[in-house]
């Protein structure tokens, strides 16, 4: 009996080292003091990739340390919440994948040092003008199957050109570089995501903004 104790007891405390939740950063602890929320606490069906906490993304490097998580203004998470709802209210095996939310202005500040003095500096907001997502208003998503697949969408994350671009769209499409159903993909996504509230831009396929400018200064301060 005291060996099958010990065993049981054996087995819990493995349990809980191995299925305990892994601690958060300091960016999320940071975050999380100033009112924004981690989207898994909304809507935990969203999947969250943080491109600037790998390398892969524009510049090469981990921006973000050991920050994994993806945090919003809780108006912003509640909103995107809806747009995962929308999408799988029509496409069911479809889920929204966040590349990034809330962005400190210090993140920021490397990335313009990348851009400032390229063509690309038109894709990255300068540290001066306040990116949307340091206010925590503005989201990069994309969309990945059941399976985890990444929907093709016909120029990838962070891939800055023109292709990348919705004003373009129809011409590349005439010019056969877009597919209708990368472009279809991209409507299913900006469809869902404006039914929800976000408005997009006509340079980056994957950024989403929740408010205005002027309503993000008048709303929130900039995240540091």
């Amino acid at each position: 009996m005291k060996r099958y104790l010990f065993i049981l007891l054996i087995c819990q405390f493995a349990f809980a080292v191995f299925c305990q939740q892994p601690a958060e950063s300091e960016t999320a602890k940071r975050l999380h003091k100033t009112g924004l929320v981690n989207i898994k606490t909304v809507d935990e069906t969203v999947v969250v990739d943080l491109k600037y906490a790998t390398n892969d993304n524009f510049t090469g490097q981990n921006l973000y340390g050991d920050f994994r998580e993806a945090y919003l203004q809780p108006e912003v998470a509640e909103m995107l919440a809806n747009a995962q709802k929308k999408l799988k209210e029509k496409h069911k095996n479809m889920s929204i994948v966040i590349y990034d939310a809330a962005r400190p202005r210090s993140v920021q500040q490397k990335m313009w040092e990348v851009v400032k003095n390229s063509d690309r500096k038109e894709y990255v907001a300068s540290p001066s003008r306040i990116s949307m997502h340091s206010y925590g208003v503005a989201v990069d998503v994309g969309m990945v199957d059941e399976y985890g697949n990444t929907v093709d969408m016909g120029a990838g994350f962070d891939e800055f050109t023109e292709k990348s671009q919705p004003r373009y769209e129809q011409k590349f499409l005439q010019e056969k570089k877009l597919s209708r159903q990368q472009i279809n993909s991209r409507l299913i996504l900006r469809n869902a995501m404006k039914s929800a509230g976000f408005r997009s831009i006509q340079n980056e396929w994957w950024h989403f903004e929740a408010m205005t400018r002027e309503q993000a200064k008048q709303k929130y301060k900039p995240i540091d």
